[in-house]
């Protein structure tokens, strides 16, 4: 049988402490602009409590217990004094998720045996699989699961029973009647052992360590009692006060044991040796703590007093979180309103791994749900960006946290000293066509959630000139040379245009084509020739015209060009200078004879 305050911790209330959000520097430690988004900035991680429902389904509630096996909610229940035409008090088993009643088991027998309506003050340990082992006043103990007509009990000899817990073993509990501790089974109720004590209030068992903690308020004492000999072992003195005991509960890991006193929890170590104090917050009390040993995290419920005219009275109360090891808060205390100690004392269940914590309120006659959410944590963040005009610009970044955090662009044209929402900009990739105007601008992303808001790292975008020519700047290919066209012949004492140079430039070559020159004379121009094929060396763009055509258009190449058609005509120069020097040798010769 698993430990009962291992699901179902303790009773006891306190510290009133409006729930106020970590202010911290986001990512970038940017302010933000009053166009900014709302809430409060906070650490990425963050984490914190938040009421998601109220189930008013279960009477006026005394006790919870979260069942381990079958994940019920069992709620022990006293009626509620306004509804008069039905009684609610009893055993309810609830969906935890929504609060809807699965079943209630309002009959457990009495004294002699006759069932009765009987209400449930305190649930005591699960039974394996499903149901609770109970207490019910007087001295009544009784069992139940999900769909029983009744339960079964029995009745204990005695005083009336004042305090009750799981026991030493899956077949017994342990029940307080006054200063008398006893063990007794469950089936019958038959005391096996008891010891009697000064005085004594609650008590809880560290069964890992065969120890049962007493605490007597009264003489400002816990008592350590063996398990095995069922006997004081030591005593340990607590705080001096105004006599008030909350709860006593023990940390199954630890060991450590936590009592509630007065407006404060004490807590010792498995030895008895004081660990530190929590306080509350003005008038409220420790009612209730539960514990989880996955997250080694302890749960504190606390009541205001109830009566405003008490300096710091609220009639709020608050839920509080800790570190075991340490008692640190590891969430902002999570206020809880109307939560006040004058009608009895709340209760907590928490789920394994904490992710859900359920709180009792018997003043409005409900079960709080809370869950746990943690704000958002930054996964990735926008990179630099460094583009011509007109290109598309996507920046993208991603967060996690719980509740699913919701992303908002935010832009910057001061370097960062305001920022304002982009509009309609609210997924995790944002797209655009970056325009000159825009270089310098810098970008990032707003995440929140009910815990808070956290910002991505900054990109900042570089805008350059679009490079519009066509040919560029770096010429053509110096591999390849064009064929040049055939020339025309020339008029007299012209010399017949050139064919032009191929069209693709060389690497000598600029965008523009340089002009002709070797073609006729100034008073004569050879007609131009048949264009080239592309390729020449050290042409432009597009082939000179060497000799003829337009010198002056942009796409000619270069006068260095070297086509095959400036052979060419270099080749007619020198046949005609060698026939010319043969012609006058033989005029000479002639003249010699």
């Amino acid at each position: 049988m698993t430990p009962r305050h291992l699901l179902t911790p303790g009773r006891a209330g306190a510290a009133s402490a409006a729930l106020a959000l970590v202010l911290a520097s986001a990512a970038t430690g940017s302010p933000v602009s009053a166009a900014g988004s709302e809430g409060a900035d906070v650490p990425q991680g963050t984490v914190a409590y938040r009421s998601v429902a109220r189930f008013a389904t279960a009477g006026k509630p005394r006790d919870l217990l979260l069942h381990p096996d079958s994940k019920k909610l069992y709620v022990g229940s006293d009626d509620l004094p306004e509804t008069a035409d039905v009684n609610e008090s009893g055993l309810h088993v609830l969906d935890p998720a929504d609060g809807k009643v699965r079943s209630t088991i309002g009959q457990a027998p009495g004294p002699t045996g006759t069932l009765g309506r009987r209400a449930v003050r305190q649930l005591l340990a699960p039974l394996p699989g499903d149901g609770a082992v109970f207490s019910y006043p007087l001295r009544g103990i009784g069992t139940a699961k999900d769909g029983d007509a009744a339960a079964a009990g029995a009745w204990v000899p005695g005083a009336a029973v004042t305090h009750a817990t799981a026991g030493l073993t899956p077949s017994t509990v342990l029940v307080a009647q006054g200063p008398v501790l006893s063990e007794v089974d469950i089936a019958t109720a038959a005391v096996k052992r008891s010891v009697t004590l000064e005085g004594g209030d609650g008590f809880a068992v560290d069964a890992a360590r065969g120890t049962v903690w007493f605490t007597d308020i009264g003489n400002r004492r816990m008592y350590r009692i063996d398990a095995a000999t069922f006997q004081v072992a030591a005593t340990v003195e607590l705080p001096a006060g105004e006599g008030f005991g909350g709860f006593t509960e023990v940390d199954p890991e630890t060991g450590a044991v936590w009592v509630g006193l007065d407006s404060s929890v004490v807590v010792h170590d498995a030895t008895g040796k004081r660990l530190g104090t929590l306080r509350g917050s003005g008038s409220d009390m420790p009612r209730a703590a539960g514990f989880d040993a996955t997250t080694h995290e302890a749960f504190v419920v606390w009541q205001d007093a109830g009566d405003t005219s008490q300096p710091g009275s609220d009639n709020d109360g608050a839920l509080t979180v800790h570190r075991t090891r340490d008692l640190q808060e590891v969430v902002k205390p999570v206020v809880l309103p109307g939560i006040h100690g004058q009608l009895g004392s709340a209760a907590v269940a928490v789920e394994p791994g904490g992710a859900t914590v359920f709180v009792s309120d018997p003043v409005a006659g409900r079960v709080i749900r809370l869950e746990r959410a943690t704000s958002p944590r930054v996964t990735r963040s926008p990179a630099d960006r460094s583009v011509a005009a007109g290109t598309e610009v996507s920046l993208t970044a991603e967060a996690e946290g719980t509740p699913r955090p919701t992303v908002a662009w935010q832009v910057s044209t001061d370097a960062g000293r305001t920022w304002q929402p982009v509009a309609g900009a609210t997924a995790p990739t944002y797209t655009f066509t970056a325009a000159l105007s825009g270089s310098g601008r810098r970008y990032r992303a707003e995440f929140s959630n009910d815990v808070g808001v956290v910002r991505s790292a900054v990109a900042t975008l570089t805008v350059t000139i679009a490079d519009t020519t066509t040919g560029g700047s770096s010429g053509g290919s110096t591999t390849t040379e064009g064929t040049g066209g055939t020339g025309s012949a020339g008029s007299a004492n012209s010399t017949g245009s050139a064919g032009s140079v191929g069209s693709a430039g060389s690497a000598a070559g600029g965008s523009d084509g340089g002009s002709g020159g070797a073609g006729g004379s100034d008073s004569t121009s050879g007609t131009s020739g048949t264009s080239g094929t592309p390729g020449s060396v050290g042409g432009g763009s597009a082939g000179a015209t060497v000799g003829g055509g337009d010198h002056t258009n942009p796409n000619g190449g270069a006068l260095a060009s070297t086509g095959v058609a400036v052979a060419s005509l270099a080749g007619s120069a020198v046949v005609l200078t060698g026939a010319g020097w043969v012609l006058m040798r033989r005029a000479r010769q002639r003249n010699t004879g």
